[in-house]
């Protein structure tokens, strides 16, 4: 059944599933700022840098105003999922400039003067690009310790930013040396000797010259899986204006106090770094687009590619039983990934009207990152988001022989992005970590959990992953309270692999609730038909892989985890009739992907792309 069977409306709720709340006008002027096309500006010889703003800047034209970049998140989602799919390594540069450094700007400026404004649309315009340095990289969790400083000099009323040693460096993105750069820069705001916590300054680092003075950049970081123009930065007595100071209605009076309505240090840092939800809310979009085209070309492949095994010769691979389960599993992963970027959104919806909490409130605590202080679910859905479209591109990459690995089908540079940025944008195991511990040390007696409903149904999962998140909670508390209470460290560190584990079932548990919340709000009934299987899919997949945990605590029977292969089979003869629909919907353009995998006829199209040499031609 294609898509142009749907009725308007149903076909307005897929746009709306896939894309939000964005209109039809606005996906028409993003596909065309993405295609192919738009990209051949690159052969007149212009510098990388050059290029990158240009591109930077068609994006950015795309988006509100700098000072109202946060008014529309499904929009901001949009496009960086769009540029995943187009190139994952602009995807990455445009986050970063967005959502880290302008968005640092945004959130952290309640009243942003003229200077801070002007700052603002060369970013948005591609006149400068952004960049965000917040790790230093000689020491682990340097999140929590932050070393570089920005002494205020009362004489001029300035900053003086420095790194007091070489462990102090910054590690960013900011090696583009061929065009001006703006950073947002993570420092320890230190007044009359005294340490006032960490706080965002802007900083120029670059100008058409190369770096300015007192800034000292490294040569190239290379990183094949995430590439980017990665350095280390150090700053040597860097004079930086007190309009340039993102104080997040913090201040130093005329008569020299300083005040924070923050609070406290732990507190203020958790506002400093509540930027970052914006990248996080945005990651399980872009996770969700490129696992979505990865599976499509994945089921591509499988359907076209004839085996000779002795079997059932000339057999499409989709006919075994095995790679059903494997591609269809992929594409049921990516609509989940899909229904999560939706709740991610709610969140983060919410938590930009959320006021700033009062000064004498006690703020989370901060063990091995501070991102899930501040904010547990959107830390979880940035996580689990990256986590599973690594797997997910990593299987179908497998799934397509040696044509998954090549550069031109894209699988690779997917892969490479999600598998990097498991530990980027907030380390997902440390987070995982933090989660599980925090639940543990939060665990209340949970009520009788609802019967499951058949493996066949979205609801199981949901159901069956909570129960289970209970018994691990149950387990670990009982664990930790036979435990040496005096010593974190002694009573914590044997317990660690298991609150990881329960981290991470409470990111999945998440995912499968929004599938669940997703598939019941379909109105149209066929729709609602067409993806049913695949959100169980999803759930019979993931409690396959979480099959040991779920055993070992008594969560599923043997019975049940053997009969998971048949109830997935059951669910791949659903799904298959509607593979049509389902793949026209969840790919992307063509000349956005421009990848031989996703085309009718894959054999012609690779061939298309190669250039052929014949030994003894004259």
């Amino acid at each position: 059944m294609p898509i142009a069977s749907l009725s308007t409306a149903a076909r307005e709720e897929v746009r709306r599933l896939l894309h939000g709340p964005c209109d039809s006008s606005f996906l028409s002027s993003l596909h065309k700022a993405l295609s192919a096309d738009a990209w051949s500006d690159a052969a007149r010889g212009d510098a990388p840098g050059d290029h990158l703003l240009r591109r930077l800047g068609r994006l950015g034209d795309l988006l509100p105003a700098g000072d109202r970049l946060f008014e529309d998140p499904a929009r901001l989602s949009t496009v960086h999922a769009w540029a995943a799919v187009a190139d994952p390594s602009l995807c990455l540069a445009a986050l970063v400039h967005h959502t880290l450094c302008l968005g640092s700007m945004v959130r952290l400026t309640d009243e942003p003067g003229e200077r801070l404004k002007r700052r603002m649309e060369a970013l948005r315009s591609g006149r400068v690009k952004g960049a965000y340095l917040i790790t230093e990289a000689g020491q682990a969790n340097s999140h929590l310790a932050t070393r570089t400083r920005a002494e205020f000099d009362r004489d001029t009323g300035e900053f003086v930013l420095h790194t007091p040693d070489p462990q102090a460096a910054k590690f960013g993105s900011a090696g583009t040396l061929d065009v001006p750069q703006t950073a947002v820069v993570l420092a320890r705001l230190v007044v009359d000797g005294e340490d006032r916590g960490v706080f965002a300054f802007v900083v120029d680092l670059t100008g058409d010259d190369g770096p300015l003075p007192g800034i000292e950049v490294s040569s190239p970081l290379g990183l094949d899986a995430l590439p980017l123009d990665y350095v280390l930065v150090r700053f040597h007595h860097v004079r930086v204006p007190y309009a340039d100071w993102l104080a997040d209605g913090a201040g130093i009076g005329s008569d020299g106090g300083f005040h924070d309505p923050a609070g406290s240090s732990g507190r203020r840092l958790q506002h400093t770094l509540r930027v970052g939800q914006g990248l996080w809310a945005t990651m399980p979009a872009v996770a969700a687009a490129t696992a979505r085209q990865s599976a499509v070309q994945a089921v591509n492949y499988a359907r076209q590619r004839r085996t000779q095994s002795s079997l059932a010769p000339g057999a499409p691979l989709l006919a075994y039983r095995t790679q059903q389960r494997a591609v269809l599993g992929a594409l049921a992963d990516a609509f989940a990934l899909t229904c999560a970027a939706g709740g991610a959104r709610a969140v983060w919806t919410d938590s930009l009207a959320a006021p700033m909490a009062p000064a004498g409130e006690e703020a989370g605590a901060m063990g091995f990152t501070p991102w899930a202080a501040v904010s547990r679910p959107l830390a979880a859905y940035k996580a689990v988001a990256v986590r599973l479209a690594a797997r997910v591109t990593a299987d179908c990459q497998s799934r397509c022989g040696f044509s998954g690995h090549l550069d031109v089908n894209r699988l690779a540079a997917y892969h490479g992005f999600h598998h990097a940025f498991d530990a980027a944008g907030g380390d997902s195991q440390l987070v995982f970590y933090d989660i599980g511990r925090s639940l543990t040390e939060e665990a209340v007696t949970a009520g009788m959990a609802p019967p499951a409903p058949s493996a066949t149904s979205p609801r199981w999962w949901p159901v069956t992953a909570r129960r289970h998140q209970d018994g691990l909670t149950r387990h670990l508390s009982e664990r930790l309270r036979a435990m040496d209470p005096s010593d974190p460290f002694d009573a914590w560190n044997p317990l660690l692999e298991d609150a990881g584990i329960l981290g991470e079932l409470y990111a999945n548990a998440l995912v499968a609730e929004d599938v669940a919340r997703t598939v019941d709000g379909i109105h149209d009934h066929g729709l609602a038909q067409v993806l049913r299987p695949l959100a169980a899919l999803h759930g019979v997949m993931a409690a396959r892989r979480w099959s040991g945990s779920l055993l070992a605590h008594g969560t599923l029977r043997p019975a049940d985890v053997q009969e998971l292969t048949d109830v997935a089979d059951e669910l791949c003869d659903a799904i298959v009739p509607h593979l049509p629909l389902l793949t026209q919907a969840f790919a992307h353009p063509e000349d956005i992907v421009a990848a031989p995998l996703a085309a009718t006829d894959y054999d012609t199209a690779l061939r298309a792309t190669l250039s052929w040499t014949r030994g003894g031609a004259r």
